[in-house]
Protein backbone atom coordinates (compact mmCIF):
# COMPACT_ATOMS: atom_id res chain seq x y z
CA UNK A 1 0.00 0.00 0.00
CA UNK A 2 2.39 2.66 0.85
CA UNK A 3 4.85 1.56 -2.07
CA UNK A 4 1.74 2.07 -4.28
CA UNK A 5 1.06 5.86 -2.92
CA UNK A 6 4.90 6.55 -2.92
CA UNK A 7 4.95 6.11 -6.74
CA UNK A 8 1.86 7.91 -7.21
CA UNK A 9 3.64 10.81 -5.37
CA UNK A 10 6.26 10.29 -7.51
CA UNK A 11 4.55 10.73 -10.84
CA UNK A 12 2.76 14.15 -9.44
CA UNK A 13 5.74 15.35 -8.45
CA UNK A 14 6.89 14.83 -11.52
CA UNK A 15 4.23 16.17 -13.48
CA UNK A 16 4.59 19.12 -11.06
CA UNK A 17 8.63 19.38 -11.88
CA UNK A 18 9.13 17.47 -15.29
CA UNK A 19 12.19 15.39 -15.71
CA UNK A 20 15.17 17.80 -16.78
CA UNK A 21 17.07 15.61 -19.66
CA UNK A 22 19.20 17.96 -20.82
CA UNK A 23 20.84 18.94 -17.30
CA UNK A 24 20.66 15.04 -16.41
CA UNK A 25 22.57 14.45 -19.72
CA UNK A 26 25.05 17.06 -18.83
CA UNK A 27 25.23 15.74 -15.63
CA UNK A 28 26.23 12.23 -16.35
CA UNK A 29 29.08 13.57 -19.22
CA UNK A 30 30.69 15.37 -15.89
CA UNK A 31 31.36 12.80 -14.10
CA UNK A 32 32.56 9.22 -15.16
CA UNK A 33 30.66 7.53 -12.08
CA UNK A 34 27.75 8.40 -13.88
CA UNK A 35 28.84 8.39 -17.33
CA UNK A 36 28.95 4.60 -16.42
CA UNK A 37 26.01 3.26 -15.53
CA UNK A 38 23.50 1.16 -17.71
CA UNK A 39 20.85 3.00 -19.23
CA UNK A 40 17.98 1.67 -17.06
CA UNK A 41 19.95 2.46 -13.78
CA UNK A 42 20.84 5.44 -14.98
CA UNK A 43 17.64 6.54 -15.56
CA UNK A 44 16.40 5.50 -12.37
CA UNK A 45 19.06 7.39 -10.49
CA UNK A 46 18.48 10.39 -12.16
CA UNK A 47 14.93 10.78 -10.99
CA UNK A 48 15.35 9.59 -7.79
CA UNK A 49 18.26 12.46 -7.55
CA UNK A 50 15.62 15.22 -9.36
CA UNK A 51 13.50 14.51 -6.37
CA UNK A 52 16.47 14.47 -4.07
CA UNK A 53 17.31 17.56 -5.18
CA UNK A 54 14.13 19.21 -4.67
CA UNK A 55 13.19 17.15 -0.81
CA UNK A 56 17.27 18.33 0.45
CA UNK A 57 18.73 21.76 0.90
CA UNK A 58 21.73 21.65 -1.24
CA UNK A 59 23.84 24.73 -0.28
CA UNK A 60 27.13 26.84 -1.10
CA UNK A 61 28.96 28.77 1.72
CA UNK A 62 28.26 32.38 1.07
CA UNK A 63 31.96 32.58 -0.11
CA UNK A 64 31.51 30.20 -2.49
CA UNK A 65 28.34 30.94 -3.79
CA UNK A 66 30.15 34.77 -4.92
CA UNK A 67 32.81 32.36 -7.57
CA UNK A 68 30.76 29.53 -7.97
CA UNK A 69 27.68 28.75 -10.47
CA UNK A 70 25.76 25.89 -8.72
CA UNK A 71 23.71 25.01 -11.92
CA UNK A 72 20.85 22.44 -12.54
CA UNK A 73 23.70 20.31 -13.64
CA UNK A 74 25.88 20.17 -10.78
CA UNK A 75 23.14 19.91 -8.94
CA UNK A 76 22.25 16.95 -10.56
CA UNK A 77 25.75 15.11 -10.18
CA UNK A 78 25.34 16.31 -6.48
CA UNK A 79 22.73 14.33 -5.48
CA UNK A 80 23.28 11.83 -7.97
CA UNK A 81 26.16 10.47 -6.07
CA UNK A 82 24.40 10.51 -2.68
CA UNK A 83 21.35 8.41 -4.05
CA UNK A 84 23.62 5.99 -5.77
CA UNK A 85 24.05 4.27 -2.49
CA UNK A 86 21.19 3.40 -2.50
CA UNK A 87 19.96 2.89 -6.08
CA UNK A 88 19.53 -0.93 -5.52
CA UNK A 89 16.82 -0.26 -3.23
CA UNK A 90 13.23 0.03 -3.17
CA UNK A 91 12.02 4.02 -2.55
CA UNK A 92 10.59 3.59 0.48
CA UNK A 93 13.89 2.21 1.61
CA UNK A 94 15.95 5.27 0.13
CA UNK A 95 13.90 7.39 1.86
CA UNK A 96 14.14 5.75 5.12
CA UNK A 97 17.52 5.33 5.01
CA UNK A 98 18.12 9.14 3.92
CA UNK A 99 15.64 10.93 6.49
CA UNK A 100 18.55 12.02 8.70
CA UNK A 101 19.83 13.92 5.27
CA UNK A 102 18.44 17.50 5.62
CA UNK A 103 20.89 19.09 3.53
CA UNK A 104 24.79 19.43 1.89
CA UNK A 105 26.80 22.40 2.14
CA UNK A 106 29.88 22.73 0.24
CA UNK A 107 32.62 24.95 2.37
CA UNK A 108 35.13 26.52 0.16
CA UNK A 109 37.70 24.56 1.19
CA UNK A 110 38.54 22.12 3.78
CA UNK A 111 38.04 22.92 7.20
CA UNK A 112 39.59 21.81 10.92
CA UNK A 113 38.09 20.92 13.98
CA UNK A 114 40.31 20.26 17.21
CA UNK A 115 39.50 16.54 18.61
CA UNK A 116 40.17 14.93 21.66
CA UNK A 117 40.77 11.17 21.81
CA UNK A 118 41.65 9.13 24.83
CA UNK A 119 44.39 6.19 24.12
CA UNK A 120 44.20 2.46 25.57
CA UNK A 121 46.20 3.91 28.47
CA UNK A 122 43.40 6.30 29.62
CA UNK A 123 45.49 9.16 28.02
CA UNK A 124 43.51 12.39 26.31
CA UNK A 125 45.47 13.35 23.17
CA UNK A 126 44.40 16.77 21.56
CA UNK A 127 45.13 17.92 18.05
CA UNK A 128 43.95 19.56 15.35
CA UNK A 129 42.23 17.41 12.76
CA UNK A 130 41.55 18.93 9.20
CA UNK A 131 38.84 17.23 7.31
CA UNK A 132 37.17 17.00 3.47
CA UNK A 133 33.85 16.51 5.21
CA UNK A 134 31.89 15.56 8.37
CA UNK A 135 28.74 15.15 9.82
CA UNK A 136 26.36 13.76 12.42
CA UNK A 137 23.33 12.06 13.41
CA UNK A 138 20.66 14.97 12.56
CA UNK A 139 23.21 17.13 11.11
CA UNK A 140 24.10 18.85 7.78
CA UNK A 141 26.63 17.15 5.25
CA UNK A 142 29.47 19.12 4.69
CA UNK A 143 32.03 18.77 2.26
CA UNK A 144 34.91 20.59 1.22
CA UNK A 145 34.98 22.22 -2.56
CA UNK A 146 38.34 20.89 -3.99
CA UNK A 147 37.67 17.22 -2.88
CA UNK A 148 34.40 17.58 -3.80
CA UNK A 149 35.49 18.06 -7.09
CA UNK A 150 37.99 15.59 -6.76
CA UNK A 151 35.17 13.06 -6.49
CA UNK A 152 33.26 11.92 -9.07
CA UNK A 153 35.55 9.12 -11.03
CA UNK A 154 36.75 5.72 -10.06
CA UNK A 155 40.24 6.58 -8.09
CA UNK A 156 38.33 4.78 -5.14
CA UNK A 157 38.08 8.64 -3.53
CA UNK A 158 34.53 10.23 -2.92
CA UNK A 159 33.85 12.80 -0.43
CA UNK A 160 29.49 12.39 -0.73
CA UNK A 161 29.92 8.61 -0.63
CA UNK A 162 31.90 8.46 2.55
CA UNK A 163 30.11 11.06 4.25
CA UNK A 164 26.51 9.74 3.37
CA UNK A 165 27.79 6.03 4.35
CA UNK A 166 28.32 7.64 7.67
CA UNK A 167 24.59 8.92 7.63
CA UNK A 168 23.33 5.23 6.82
CA UNK A 169 25.99 3.98 9.82
CA UNK A 170 23.80 6.71 11.52
CA UNK A 171 20.96 5.17 10.76
CA UNK A 172 20.69 3.39 14.04
CA UNK A 173 22.85 5.02 16.21
CA UNK A 174 24.07 8.60 18.03
CA UNK A 175 27.95 7.70 16.29
CA UNK A 176 29.66 6.06 13.94
CA UNK A 177 30.25 2.27 14.55
CA UNK A 178 30.19 0.20 11.37
CA UNK A 179 27.24 -1.42 11.90
CA UNK A 180 23.91 0.32 9.92
CA UNK A 181 21.06 -1.09 10.07
CA UNK A 182 21.15 -4.57 8.40
CA UNK A 183 18.29 -5.78 5.71
CA UNK A 184 16.80 -9.45 7.08
CA UNK A 185 18.73 -11.64 4.67
CA UNK A 186 22.40 -10.24 6.26
CA UNK A 187 22.84 -11.72 9.41
CA UNK A 188 24.55 -9.38 11.95
CA UNK A 189 27.56 -11.93 13.21
CA UNK A 190 28.40 -12.32 9.15
CA UNK A 191 28.62 -8.59 9.36
CA UNK A 192 30.52 -8.14 11.87
CA UNK A 193 32.86 -10.94 10.90
CA UNK A 194 33.40 -9.88 7.73
CA UNK A 195 34.13 -6.33 8.87
CA UNK A 196 36.01 -7.90 11.96
CA UNK A 197 38.39 -10.38 9.25
CA UNK A 198 39.17 -6.71 7.43
CA UNK A 199 40.03 -4.38 10.14
CA UNK A 200 42.07 -6.96 11.91
CA UNK A 201 44.31 -7.42 8.34
CA UNK A 202 44.51 -3.43 7.93
CA UNK A 203 45.73 -3.47 11.54
CA UNK A 204 47.96 -5.77 10.59
CA UNK A 205 49.60 -3.79 7.55
CA UNK A 206 50.38 -1.26 9.65
CA UNK A 207 51.73 -2.77 12.03
CA UNK A 208 54.41 -4.43 9.89
CA UNK A 209 54.45 -0.97 8.00
CA UNK A 210 53.55 -2.79 4.69
CA UNK A 211 51.22 -0.90 2.71
CA UNK A 212 47.41 -1.47 3.24
CA UNK A 213 45.08 -2.86 -0.16
CA UNK A 214 42.72 0.24 0.47
CA UNK A 215 43.10 3.69 1.91
CA UNK A 216 44.87 3.37 5.40
CA UNK A 217 42.14 6.29 6.79
CA UNK A 218 39.77 2.42 7.16
CA UNK A 219 42.48 1.61 9.93
CA UNK A 220 41.26 4.46 12.20
CA UNK A 221 37.76 3.76 13.76
CA UNK A 222 35.18 0.82 12.84
CA UNK A 223 33.25 3.72 10.98
CA UNK A 224 35.41 5.11 8.96
CA UNK A 225 36.32 1.71 7.94
CA UNK A 226 33.04 1.19 6.60
CA UNK A 227 32.87 4.79 5.28
CA UNK A 228 36.16 3.98 3.61
CA UNK A 229 35.07 0.48 1.90
CA UNK A 230 31.55 1.86 0.64
CA UNK A 231 34.11 4.61 -1.04
CA UNK A 232 36.01 1.75 -2.89
CA UNK A 233 32.98 -0.21 -3.44
CA UNK A 234 31.74 2.12 -5.87
CA UNK A 235 34.90 4.15 -6.88
CA UNK A 236 37.32 1.45 -6.90
CA UNK A 237 35.31 -1.63 -7.24
CA UNK A 238 38.03 -4.04 -8.23
CA UNK A 239 40.53 -3.02 -6.09
CA UNK A 240 38.02 -4.34 -3.27
CA UNK A 241 36.95 -7.50 -4.80
CA UNK A 242 40.45 -8.52 -5.41
CA UNK A 243 41.68 -7.14 -2.04
CA UNK A 244 38.62 -8.30 0.46
CA UNK A 245 36.38 -10.67 -2.06
CA UNK A 246 34.11 -11.41 0.70
CA UNK A 247 33.06 -7.88 1.84
CA UNK A 248 33.09 -6.92 -1.79
CA UNK A 249 30.10 -9.60 -1.94
CA UNK A 250 28.61 -9.03 1.42
CA UNK A 251 28.15 -4.94 0.40
CA UNK A 252 26.66 -6.37 -3.22
CA UNK A 253 24.33 -8.00 -1.01
CA UNK A 254 23.65 -4.77 1.15
CA UNK A 255 23.61 -2.48 -1.36
CA UNK A 256 21.86 -4.88 -3.69
CA UNK A 257 24.67 -3.53 -6.17
CA UNK A 258 27.41 -4.94 -8.27
CA UNK A 259 29.65 -1.88 -9.67
CA UNK A 260 32.35 -3.92 -10.64
CA UNK A 261 30.13 -4.97 -13.46
CA UNK A 262 29.91 -0.85 -14.66
CA UNK A 263 33.16 -0.79 -14.20
CA UNK A 264 34.62 1.55 -17.38
CA UNK A 265 37.87 -0.24 -19.32
CA UNK A 266 39.83 1.12 -19.66
CA UNK A 267 39.54 3.36 -16.23
CA UNK A 268 38.06 6.64 -16.96
CA UNK A 269 40.66 9.85 -16.07
CA UNK A 270 39.42 12.60 -13.78
CA UNK A 271 36.76 14.69 -15.98
CA UNK A 272 37.36 18.83 -16.34
CA UNK A 273 35.34 21.02 -13.99
CA UNK A 274 31.92 19.87 -12.67
CA UNK A 275 31.05 22.77 -11.08
CA UNK A 276 31.72 25.31 -13.46
CA UNK A 277 33.00 28.54 -12.36
CA UNK A 278 30.95 31.50 -13.07
CA UNK A 279 30.63 34.73 -12.20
Amino acid sequence: MLGRLLRLGSRRFEERHPFPEVSWREARERLPLLAALPDDQAEQLGHRAWRFVHAKRLSLHPELAETTDFDPPARLALAAQACLLTLGWEEEEHREAFANVHEILILPAAFQRRVADMDEAGVVHEYVDERAGETSSQGPVVVSFPDLMESGDFTGFNVLIHELAHKLDLGNSLDVDGFPPLPREIDAKEWYRVFMGVWEDLQSHLAHGTPTPIDDYAATHPGECFAVCCEHFFTAPDRLANAYPELYALLGRYFRQDPQARLPAPTHARSGARYPAGH
